[in-house]
């Protein structure tokens, strides 16, 4: 029961923080359950928690939706986000630790380097990202330190940027917890607790929305940088230890 309250807790904190940056909660969280319940039931709880996590996104900034963007994204990402889900059954529980973990240090400098480029893309330019983070959001669960570049790049801010990027991330999320499914590894145990683990994000989310206008930017990027490093060195410490 502890470690159910503080798996809560820690999802209404990483719900709070991503209503306010567009992501963090997976970075923030998967750490906590892959050390409360393994790797192997992790993934797919998170999966389920993802998919509220950003339904409460969209419900929140709903208004503000970019359609166009919304659909060049997702029309490639669902089918890549499957194929990804696909691939990660296949993989060795200890191996998803050691890729998650270098996947989001990697991603620190990643960041940096297209921000420091002013990199901008295009409508057809966001439909081929798309495939290609919906396919690593099938392996590794966490792409928000891609997905948000991807649609910064696109010119999109603040709650236009939330609820789009939102949007996009939740059929991808949905693609994944439907493969899952059909591939055994989303039993009704997992599933419930998926949603329990949602729940308090979305919670998280609505309170992260209030502060969302007060962040500058100097303050998301430290804020993400420092997620993905301490999550990152985590995951591998569990892999190794």
């Amino acid at each position: 029961m502890t470690s159910y309250i503080f798996v809560l807790m820690v999802g209404l904190v990483a719900g709070a923080i991503s209503g306010v940056i567009g992501t963090g909660s997976s970075i923030m969280l998967l750490p906590v359950l892959v050390f409360t319940f393994g790797p192997k039931q992790a993934v797919p709880i998170m999966a389920v928690a993802a998919v509220m996590a950003n339904l409460a996104r969209v419900m929140a900034w709903w208004k503000l939706v970019d359609w166009r963007a919304f659909a060049a994204y997702s029309i490639t990402g669902v089918p890549a986000a499957a194929i990804g889900a696909r691939t990660l059954l296949a993989l060795p529980a200890h191996l998803i630790d050691i890729c998650l973990g270098i996947f989001f240090i990697i991603m620190v400098p990643t960041r940096h380097w297209l921000m420091a480029r002013n990199f901008r893309i295009k409508l057809w330019q966001l439909s081929i990202i798309g495939g290609i983070i919906g396919f690593l959001t099938g392996v590794v669960l966490s792409t928000g330190p891609l997905s948000v570049p991807a649609f910064t790049s696109y010119g999109l801010v603040k709650g236009a940027f939330l609820s789009t990027e939102a949007a996009s991330s939740l059929v991808l999320y949905v693609a994944k917890v439907i493969t899952f499914r059909e591939f055994g590894a989303m039993p009704l145990e997992i599933f419930v607790k998926g949603l329990l683990v949602g729940a308090s994000l979305m919670a998280g989310t609505f309170v992260g929305k209030i502060v969302v206008l007060k962040l500058s930017n100097q303050a998301f990027q430290h804020i993400l940088d420092g997620l993905l490093l301490c999550s990152g060195l985590s995951l591998l410490w569990a892999a190794f230890s």
